[in-house]
């Protein structure tokens, strides 16, 4: 074997083991969420709904409908739209995304505004509202032939 041949096969090594190595690193420095999402639980809107509770105008203004109202079609569209909990993250709950819903349409802000509030990702947003759309009509399409049939 030559020496200039040695060489090449060389240095073909060192840049294989340094692909793999850079490899490994790019991959350990992924994110699967910002870290600023996945505190949802302490900085979202629903904590302020906890407050508002107490002052029912607020709420109103809020969510553009009463407590009542809200709870009842919660539980109306929570079986539509509840999703299960995975080994990678906490599924987001029917009340946060009625919620972020409800605050879309009442709000009519881009779903890059909402995330602040709501702490998802517009990428969640952008399949949780149209989701919750589609639920919401369909429970209160059947909710109004039960009403005119009475």
């Amino acid at each position: 074997m030559t020496s200039a041949l040695s060489e090449l096969l060389c240095c073909a090594g060192i840049a294989v083991v340094l692909d793999r190595k850079y490899r490994r690193n790019a991959m350990k420095s992924r994110e699967w969420t910002k870290k600023c999402l996945s505190k949802r639980q302490h900085f979202s809107h629903v904590n302020l709904l906890k407050e508002l509770r107490f002052h029912p105008k607020d709420w109103h203004n809020f969510l553009r409908m009463s407590e009542s109202t809200y709870l009842t079609l919660l539980s109306m569209v929570s079986p539509l739209i509840q999703k299960k909990d995975t080994a990678m993250r906490q599924a987001i709950t029917p009340h946060e995304r009625l919620t972020a819903t409800l605050r879309f349409l009442a709000t009519g802000r881009s779903y890059e505004d909402l995330k602040f509030s709501t702490i998802m990702s517009p990428q969640a947003l952008g399949k949780i509202v149209p989701e919750t759309c589609r639920a919401i009509y369909k429970v209160l399409k059947e909710y109004y032939k039960v009403m005119l049939k009475t």
